[in-house]
């Protein structure tokens, strides 16, 4: 085990340094959580204001087929123009459910949608996708937490209410063939959009598109409330499956993930606030939630936390499971996230990330009743990782961490990592009930104050042994 810590922090009483722990005020929409409560105690409040605030997209009532439009699910017949009339219907009559019926509709281009539509995929539907770039024109979105013009995301909404994706039917992106090998190619503009963030350049002159090789959004929903997700599986995304971009109101319910290619993030929540997440199967080629608020300048200037979300009852499996950072320089809070487990293999548990280019804070972070297999870490939080050498000095502010219950199997680097900075030490962090049955390094910890252990096992228990346990293996740790 490598351990540092502040000795004097660590004589204090620790019933005493619980209390101070837990004085504090979180604010939540507004309200504000009694600042003499314990961890669990704060975590409860906490969850249920965030989710009386939570409605999602409200329905339509009236309901459509999309074949009514001219569409077939033929899987050839290009059912673009189909979809854009469906828009127009659904804005001229303040809204409509549309239906899409069992078949593979085929588009040659995105679904940009307007305020007040349901689009329900029975079971056996499937909107795939031409992967042709040219189809997708620019429009304004957030690229790695820089604003800019990039091609739309193949599903698209800005400034919308009451938006809802619904069924058990299919979103398929199709890019293995075209989005999904421009990865090598796309440094230059990746640098060229984080240089004009760093320079504040006016977003009109963040033109980006052919030549620059950035991968769209499979769906994004920008500056938008009132969304429910809910049903649907995912596959072959072009870069992020779901990113939920300055939007609010918001519930991601039984969404199901066989998303592989490269950066198929799970769900992007960004600069959004007052959001539920549950009963997800996550299946993807990176990170499986990733909560951010922006890179940098344009994070910090655009002044919007993402805050006040609830993870629960989620199947993880991919990259990471949960993930803060790194691009969160408009702050982080009030993230609940409980009573999930695995569905397979994840790198990281939880995993809290930023740098001293990034500014910003993270706080009132809980974890409850999470379990994992085999992991290379379960919880890392560092204020070291890879930023963009400006020099800047924004150190993040990382404090108020409750985890209570988080279980692997196996940690094949460390089970617990807390990585602070000179500068800005993590504070206040508690661990309760944590238990890995083997892990190469226990706990690792540097440039953190207030750091608490109770019921903690890492590397199994210490105990009476049976008559066939070796001496030498009685206090194994």
């Amino acid at each position: 085990i490598a351990l540092s810590y502040n000795r004097q922090t660590m004589k204090t009483n620790l019933p005493l340094r619980f209390s101070l722990l837990c004085i504090m005020l979180m604010i939540v929409g507004g309200a504000t959580i009694a600042s003499n409560l314990n961890g669990e105690q704060q975590r409860i409040a906490l969850r249920d204001s965030i989710l009386t605030q939570i409605t999602g997209g409200k329905k339509p009532e009236a309901i459509a087929n999309i074949q009514s439009f001219g569409a077939k699910g033929d899987g050839t017949t290009d059912c673009f123009p189909a979809f854009k009339k469906a828009m127009q219907r659904a804005k001229k009559r303040g809204g409509l459910h549309i239906v899409v019926p069992q078949g593979i509709y085929y588009l040659r281009g995105p679904i940009t949608l307007v305020s007040n539509v349901c689009i329900e995929l029975t079971e056996g539907a499937t909107l795939k996708f031409d992967p042709s770039p040219d189809l997708y024109p620019l429009v304004s979105t957030s690229w790695e937490g820089t604003f800019l013009y990039n091609y739309s995301p193949m599903i698209y909404g800005y400034g919308l209410e009451n938006i809802s994706i619904i069924g058990k039917g299919t979103i398929d992106g199709n890019a293995t063939s075209t989005f999904a090998t421009w990865k090598p190619k796309q440094k230059p503009g990746q640098l060229l959009s984080r240089q004009q963030n760093h320079e504040e350049r006016p977003l009109d002159e963040r033109k980006f598109g052919k030549g620059y090789w950035l991968r769209p959004q499979l769906i994004q929903l920008y500056n938008c409330k009132g969304i429910t997700l809910s049903g649907i599986k995912i596959t072959n995304s072009p870069f992020w499956c779901v990113h939920l971009l300055k939007s609010e109101n918001i519930i991601c319910n039984g969404l199901r993930y066989d998303a592989k290619l490269i950066n198929n993030d799970g769900i992007d929540p960004e600069c959004s606030r007052n959001i539920l997440i549950e009963n997800i199967q996550f299946n993807n080629g990176d990170d499986n939630i990733a909560i951010k608020s922006g890179r940098d300048n344009d994070g910090r200037n655009s002044k919007s936390p993402s805050e006040n979300i609830v993870i629960r009852n989620c199947f993880f499996k991919g990259l990471h499971a949960v993930v803060i950072g790194s691009e969160m320089s408009g702050g982080v809070s009030n993230i609940i996230v409980e009573n999930c487990t695995y569905a397979g293999y994840c790198k990281r548990g939880i995993f809290i990330k930023t740098n001293p280019d990034r500014g910003g804070f993270v706080r009132n972070i809980f974890v409850k009743n999470c379990e994992f297999g085999d992991v290379e870490d379960l919880f890392y939080i560092t204020s070291m990782y890879a930023g963009e050498g400006q020099n800047s000095h924004n150190y993040s502010t990382i404090e108020r961490v409750y985890v209570d219950g988080l279980r692997c199997k196996t940690a094949n680097a460390a089970a617990i990592t807390l990585q602070g900075t000179n500068a800005k030490h993590i504070r206040k962090v508690e661990f309760k009930n944590v238990e890995v049955d083997n892990a190469k390094i226990g706990i690792s910890i540097s440039k953190s104050d207030g750091v608490v252990f109770e019921d903690c096992h890492i590397g199994g228990r210490s105990g009476v042994p049976s008559q066939d346990t070796p001496q030498d293996k009685i206090f194994e740790r």
